[in-house]
């Protein structure tokens, strides 16, 4: 790969009457994959300005701004990238710090895993197996630390910057919206939550996002998710407390260290009329393990086995104690109906019009027209009906932000799904029918590197580059003070996980020039830089 930029310097050497040739070869041009200014436009300005800077230390960079949902496609599932832009979204779950730590896991660096980039590092592996089974929460928060430590000196990617979640609606249509740390108003409590003032009981969403797909068996996006969780339930939802409620499960109790016992809620039913039963429990759990689906492995890799106890009682066995299966992966598996899904042999293989929509969540599915339109709408045979008083949920699909913007303002919508630019928040805030909402999140912007491709393999390499990143100006400018500067993978937010000694890299573009070139990087005749000899 690396043989088309070689550069060829002829320095006459007197060897036995001989001149030869030395070779150099050039850092080539290195490519930055974002979203498009419409889709995110903090993205987009971060990628530009970090080429800015990478020419300075004479790095050519090119920016190829892309479809969100081509992008999530060439970052997980085909790894064709050379450094990305992305953004792991702070759903309420991930509170937890196992999703995220397991992002640099080397378990989780094939194809659709979570480490797109191919980190591998021993001992980060070691203690992400230890901290999984550590109940004890002061000695697994050791292992946390030590995880965090290893990834900011390593930078297998640089955390760009935590982003605050400000979002706005409709105070005159709709009111008792719960704000949850790191999703704000658009969460899985909007149908139990939120209330009509008038004769409309449709909640209106404006959004520019939309899901990668909707097949709870290949969705490796957020979008897919916060869509998809409205109308398929689980067995645990976190209440905006991050407290774990038995759900579809009646209760859950561990009855020992490897055993987990849940008994189903009795009388639930699939929004094509089939009861929910244990038999479609067990054969989710199963299903996502033989289907293999990279997306939640994480959830279902500590699973030896799931029980039918009787009609009601399952027991899931582990392989070995696991701090975070109740909260986490109860939480987060979606409950598939059996009879739909048994005989589907390769689940990610579906074409979008073959995929069954059908759950047993509060809300089912109606339609979805890509680009423009979702609806999802009461299920009046829910368990908890008569806790939900809206009819439904619209969402209405915009090519960018500045329409989801204008439509809130013009009142076409009732609430944003996503959060507004800087811009739009001073205006929001003088409307008198909106009500602005922020919290802190514990998502994060990241850039990745493609570790499998050099010079991105070479830590000296990305810790000079860490050293060329204007973290105060995507706060300052970009964001207009509304997020904190990058540190660890977990967040300042998440204060009993985060490790608020790592090392940080600031920016410095002589600290950068010094560190490649003690690292033998060199800068030719034009400015560009070189490998080392």
């Amino acid at each position: 790969m690396r043989s088309k930029y070689l550069v060829y310097l002829l320095v006459p050497v007197l060897v036995l009457g001989l001149s030869i040739g030395v070779i150099a070869e050039r850092v080539p041009e290195l490519n930055i994959m974002t979203t498009t200014e419409g889709y995110d436009p903090v993205r987009y300005e971060a990628a530009f300005l970090i080429q800015e800077n990478l020419a300075e230390l004479g790095i050519e960079v090119s920016v190829e701004p892309t479809e969100f949902s081509t992008l999530i496609q060439n970052f997980y599932n085909e790894q064709d990238f050379e450094i990305a832009i992305a953004g792991w979204s702070g759903r309420v779950d991930r509170l937890d710090p196992q999703h995220f730590l397991g992002t640099l896991e080397s378990g989780q660096a094939d194809l659709g895993g979570n480490n797109p980039g191919g980190y591998v590092n021993e001992r980060y592996d070691e203690l992400f197996a230890l901290q999984a089974k550590e109940f004890d929460q002061d000695q697994r928060r050791e292992y946390v630390l030590e995880m965090q430590e290893i990834a900011m000196d390593e930078q297998p990617v640089n955390i760009l910057f935590f982003r605050d979640e400000v979002v706005a609606y409709n105070h005159n249509n709709f009111e008792g919206f719960v704000p949850m740390a790191g999703e704000a108003i658009y969460n899985e409590w909007i149908p139990f939550d939120v209330d009509p003032l008038g004769e409309d009981r449709m909640l209106t969403i404006g959004t520019t996002q939309e899901p990668d797909n909707i097949n709870p068996l290949d969705s490796t996006t957020v979008w897919g998710w916060k869509f998809m969780r409205m109308y398929y339930d689980k067995l645990i939802r976190l209440s905006p407390d991050i407290e774990p409620l038995p759900w579809a499960a009646e209760s859950v109790d561990a009855i020992d260290d490897n055993t987990i016992e849940v008994v189903l809620r009795e009388g639930m039913l699939f929004h094509d009329g089939e009861p929910v039963t244990v038999e479609d429990i067990k054969f989710t759990y199963d299903y996502f393990r033989e289907q293999d689906f990279a997306y939640f492995r994480p959830f279902y890799q500590p699973l030896d086995e799931v029980t039918i106890v009787d009609d009601n009682t399952l027991h899931f066995v582990l392989e070995e104690p696991t701090s975070f299966f109740i909260t986490v992966t109860l939480s987060q598996i979606p409950i598939l109906p059996k009879h739909l899904w048994e005989d589907i042999e390769a689940a990610d293989q579906l074409n979008p019009e073959d995929v069954p929509t059908v759950g047993s969540g509060p809300l089912k599915f109606d339609t979805y027209d890509r680009g423009e339109y979702k609806r999802l709408v009461k299920f009046d045979d829910y368990f908890k009906a008569d806790d939900i008083n809206i009819d439904g949920v619209d969402f209405n699909i915009y090519a960018d932000s500045e329409g989801v913007y204008t439509a809130l303002a013009t009142e076409e919508i009732d609430m944003t799904a996503w959060r507004l630019e800087p811009a739009q928040i001073e205006l929001a805030e003088q409307e008198d029918h909106l009500t602005v909402v922020s919290v802190p999140d514990f998502g994060y912007y990241h850039m990745t590197y493609n570790l499998r491709v050099p010079p991105m393999d070479d830590v000296e390499f990305r810790r000079a580059l860490a050293h060329a990143v204007p973290y105060e100006t995507f706060i300052n400018v970009l964001l207009d003070g509304l997020g904190e500067r990058g540190t660890s993978i977990i967040a300042p937010v998440n204060a009993f996980w985060h490790n608020p000694d790592v090392p940080l890299y600031d920016y410095d573009l002589d600290l950068a020039r010094e560190r490649l070139e003690n690292a033998g990087y060199w800068w030719d005749d034009d400015g560009r830089l070189n490998f080392p000899e």
